[in-house]
């Protein structure tokens, strides 16, 4: 099945009125639409960032627009999912939402123009389809999206998720991606001093294809598991306004050296 990806002002219209998982319409600068422009200077101006904070505050209490199938190429998936929580009820949806806020206006201060793929952290989705579709229309120099993991309990540290090969489909993303993941995962792991993740990928990667947003993406894109939600020591450590700020510098510090070469 083919996927259509509206422009801006279609996904905004969609949003606004239809059932699905868009939610509520998006904000200038929010989901979906341009973001305001950059301020001209510093590193990374001239350069288009998608920040995809995961899953969202609404979508537990609309199963049936949550679940609704879609295509991502190499099988259907639900449209969205309600996401991971630490034991004390820390939602992965508001950990995400947090760090974001705290990176975007890192990412703008350095030229960047930042597009976020929800605008709240109060509505509905949107779909994994949506998402990828904000980056590919954005024309984004990069696309992270940000998330806690749900391993076992003794699994402790984090991991950078990057698209696996789908021969015909996302050829030309897969170099561009790993480079991101590699700069992200490094600019991490010296940031917060987190460890890479014992339970899952190696040496804080890990490629797979059964995710929308990296299969449908056309544009660098990686996923960031900042941490386990279900150990103690990462949760605690996620769910710290402070150390979340820490995440927030260790993510713009590898966006820009991913976006300067450096």
């Amino acid at each position: 099945m083919r996927v259509h990806r509206p422009g801006f002002a279609a996904l905004a219209v969609l949003a606004a009125l239809s059932g699905g998982c868009g939610g509520a319409a998006p904000a200038p600068g929010g989901a979906g639409l341009p973001a305001p422009p950059g301020t001209g200077k510093g590193p990374l101006a001239g350069k288009v960032v998608v920040l995809d904070p995961g899953h969202n505050g609404g979508n537990a209490a609309h199963p049936e627009q949550v679940d609704r199938q879609v295509d991502i190429i190499t099988k259907s998936k639900a449209c969205n999912a309600v996401g991971f929580k630490t034991a004390d009820g820390y939602e992965e949806n508001a950990f995400a939402w947090s760090v974001t806020q705290h990176l975007r206006p890192l990412l703008e201060t350095m030229g960047a123009q930042v597009v976020l793929t929800r605008s709240n952290d109060e509505g509905i989705g949107p779909c994994v389809t949506e998402r990828a579709a904000i980056g590919n229309e954005a024309r984004a120099d990069a696309v992270v999206s940000i998330h806690g993991d749900s391993g076992k309990p003794s699994g402790h540290g984090f991991h950078v998720i990057v698209p696996g090969l789908i021969a015909g489909r996302n050829d030309e993303v897969i170099e561009p991606s790993r480079k991101l993941g590699l700069a992200i995962r490094d600019a991490y792991r010296a940031g917060t001093g987190m460890p890479y993740a014992d339970y899952r990928g190696e040496d804080g990667l890990r490629s797979r294809t059964d995710l929308g947003g990296l299969n449908l993406s056309t544009r660098p894109v990686v996923f960031i598991e900042c941490g386990n939600m279900r150990n103690a020591g990462d949760a605690a450590k996620m769910s710290d306004v402070a150390f979340r700020k820490r995440i927030a510098e260790s993510l713009a510090n590898g966006i820009k050296n991913y976006l300067t070469g450096a």
